[in-house]
């Protein structure tokens, strides 16, 4: 006798494969961003202010981590709304990462423009 197929094998399983590259895609952002966070904050030339590349380089860390661990939970979350029928979660994710990045990038602007300032 074989076993009953898993629920979302026999309603849709193109919405779970979906949902698994909307995870994936978001472990390579999550990636890109702890990569750049930590080139910046080991490798980047020092700026003209104290600690600048950590000002920059850490959050762009925490983002990354904060992004993986945010998708995985989305993931699941979706996952669970595809077995039973129900609508899948909303997310904040991708406006949290976009001013995340916006946020870090212009303070990482104020920082080059200070630095590049003659005294």
């Amino acid at each position: 006798m074989t076993s009953p197929a898993e629920p979302d094998e026999v309603q849709n399983p193109a919405l779970s494969y979906a949902n698994e590259r909307t995870l994936l895609a978001w472990i390579r952002t999550s990636l890109g961003l702890t990569t750049a966070g930590l080139a910046i904050s080991q490798l980047l030339p020092p700026f003209g202010f104290a600690g600048g590349r950590r000002v920059v380089g850490l959050p762009l860390i925490v983002l990354g981590v904060w992004a993986a661990a945010a998708a995985y939970r989305t993931w699941s979350l979706n996952e669970r709304a595809i077995e039973t029928g129900r609508p899948i979660v909303r997310t904040r994710l991708s406006l949290v990462v976009t001013g995340g990045v916006v946020v870090i990038g212009a303070i990482a602007l104020v920082l080059a423009a200070i630095g590049n300032v003659p005294t």
